[in-house]
Formats: C-alpha cells, sequence, structure tokens
C-alpha cells in the first residue's frame, strides 16, 4: 500500500526514518534505492530533472564559479544556467567529443546528447580535476554507468526512459560519493525541491521493466534509423547505436519538416520523450538556431516496428 502520509510519529521521544515527508519517505527511499544500485551510487529523486539540475547547481557551486556545459547539451540546460548568471554562475560551452575547458569548476556532458546525439568523450572529462556531472538520460544505466568510468554524479530526467510511461514527472542525481550524497540530500530538504511518494512509486514499478524496456526500444530504433537513413526525403540521420532517442533531417527545409511532424498518424505528434508509445517533433520551435531548422526528434517506442515505420513513410510521402 502507497504510504502518502506527510508526517510519522517519533519514536520513543526521537525522530525515525520517517518523521516528515520533505526529507524521506518510503516510496522515495525504495525508488532510490532501486536506482542507486542500476547506477552504482547513492540516489536522490527531485520533483523534475530541471529540479535535480538546479539542486546539483545550488549544492556544488558558488558565485564566480565556472560551468563548462557540452554545447549540444538538452538546451533547456543551458537556459538554466544562464538564468542563475545573475547569481554569479558562469557558463562556458564546449565540444564534448573533445576535452573541456581547463579553467571549470564543474564538467557537464551528456550521453548521448539531445537531440544531435553526440557522445562526450567520457575519458577526457573525468581526467579534469573539477567534478564531473553526466547526464544518461538517453542511455539509462542499462547503457552507460558513469560513475563505474570516474564521473562524480549522473543526471537523470527520471520523465523519460527511467518512468518509461509518460505518466512519471520525476529528476535524479546519483552520487558517487558519501559527502556529495549528504550534502545534496541536506540542500533538497532545506529549499524543498522534493519528489512525491505518488511518482516515486510509478518510478519503482518502472525501474522493474527498464532492461527489457530499453532492448525494445534500442531494436527498434536502430531499425528505423537504418529505413530512414535509406529514405530520399531524409538528408541526415543521427543515431548513437543504443536506446530509443534518434533524430533525423528532412529534405526541404523547416516548413517540410512541420509537414512531417503533422502528418503522423499513429505516433504522437508531441515533446517529451522516453515512452513506451513513439513521439515527434521538430526541435527549432524550442531552441532555435541551436539545431538545423529541418531537425525532427523521434522517440522510438516500443510498438513493432514496421507499424512505426509505415506512419513515418507515409509522412514523409511514400
Amino acid at each position: 500500500m502507497l504510504d502518502r502520509s506527510t508526517i510519522w510519529p517519533y519514536e520513543d521521544g526521537e525522530p525515525g526514518e520517517f518523521y516528515y515527508q520533505r526529507y524521506a519517505h518510503p516510496a522515495g527511499v525504495e525508488a532510490e534505492r532501486k536506482l542507486g544500485e542500476l547506477d552504482g551510487g547513492r540516489a536522490l529523486l527531485f520533483p523534475s530533472g530541471s529540479g535535480a539540475a538546479t539542486a546539483l547547481l545550488l549544492a556544488f557551486l558558488e558565485p564566480g564559479k565556472t560551468v563548462a556545459l557540452a554545447q549540444d547539451a538538452y538546451y533547456g540546460t543551458s537556459v538554466l544556467i544562464r538564468m542563475l548568471e545573475s547569481w554569479g554562475l558562469q557558463l562556458v560551452e564546449f565540444d564534448q567529443t573533445g576535452a573541456p575547458p581547463e579553467d571549470a569548476d564543474l564538467v557537464w556532458v551528456e550521453s548521448p546528447s539531445n537531440p544531435l546525439l553526440t557522445v562526450p568523450d567520457l575519458d577526457a572529462a573525468v581526467a579534469h580535476p573539477a567534478p564531473t556531472v553526466v547526464d544518461a538520460t538517453a542511455s539509462t544505466p542499462v547503457y552507460l554507468r558513469p560513475l563505474e568510468r570516474g564521473a562524480d554524479f549522473v543526471l537523470h530526467s527520471a520523465t523519460k526512459f527511467l518512468g518509461g510511461h509518460h505518466d512519471v514527472l520525476l529528476g535524479a542525481v546519483v552520487c558517487r560519493s558519501d559527502e556529495d550524497y549528504e550534502r545534496l540530500k541536506t540542500l533538497r530538504g532545506r529549499l524543498g525541491i522534493v519528489a512525491a511518494p505518488d511518482p516515486a512509486a510509478l518510478l519503482s514499478r518502472s525501474l522493474e521493466t527498464l532492461g527489457v524496456r530499453m532492448e525494445r526500444h534500442t531494436a527498434n530504433a536502430t531499425e528505423i534509423a537504418r529505413r530512414l537513413d535509406a529514405h530520399p526525403q531524409v538528408e541526415e540521420v543521427r543515431y548513437p547505436g543504443f536506446g530509443g532517442l534518434l533524430s533525423f533531417d528532412v529534405a526541404g527545409g523547416g516548413e517540410e519538416a512541420q509537414r512531417v511532424e503533422t502528418s503522423v498518424r499513429v505516433i504522437k505528434n508531441a515533446t517529451s520523450l522516453g515512452g513506451t508509445r513513439s513521439v515527434l517533433e521538430t526541435r527549432a520551435r524550442w531552441e532555435g538556431d541551436r539545431v538545423p531548422e529541418n531537425l525532427v526528434r523521434l522517440s522510438v517506442g516500443l510498438e513493432p516496428v514496421d507499424e512505426t515505420w509505415d506512419d513515418l513513410a507515409q509522412a514523409l510521402g511514400d
């Protein structure tokens, strides 16, 4: 039974493991345990991926410090850091396929990046003296365990493949060191950037099927990428070879890409990614000239691959 309590009685006059939901609750602790085991560290949940990113920045940086961010990382991360520039943070962006700039106080990469699907030089990132954050939202622990590679933190938008059903809004940070875990947990409790019991319980449900879901996402996406690559209306396909996220450029420019996204019938024209059903959208509406105007991001779901392809093909004009 899901415990939605906000308070628990003291034990012999002292707070027990659970006493006030802002600090911990059973559903959250269980989901954090499961995710921590998968990633090989200690996990903390937050109400969204952006909440997790905000907590990381506030816990481990201070005015005057510099974040070196992969230039093609999820655009919302750069928007967030720029919002905090008025608080004294500084942002530099770099090509994550090479080494980070020397003067960074925090290195932030994404594997693979969303939606350009580059993979960082993780060895170069963790060799930097500054702590390293790896956003592994699209790879999940099934395909990448950054802490084993020397990273200090793993960030997940658990709304995506970890949650996996488009019914969970959550973020997570997995820490390599106990000291960092305690520092981040203290800040989370003080600021109230906490996840509620219901989404935490849904995450626990989803983690039980993560491996088989990612296997199917990969099989479907690999085949869809192959067929897109051979299609005359597609100029470029980006796919790292694993997971369910890919992007492709439609021949004819931005208007033609918008026509494709509004012509799908089975695939949903919607934002986000990582669910059991396929979704796509043009990204220039959100990201401007950071991405090609004709780029379409596709999150390949678990449907029969021919069902997904037939819909794409008719939208592309076959």
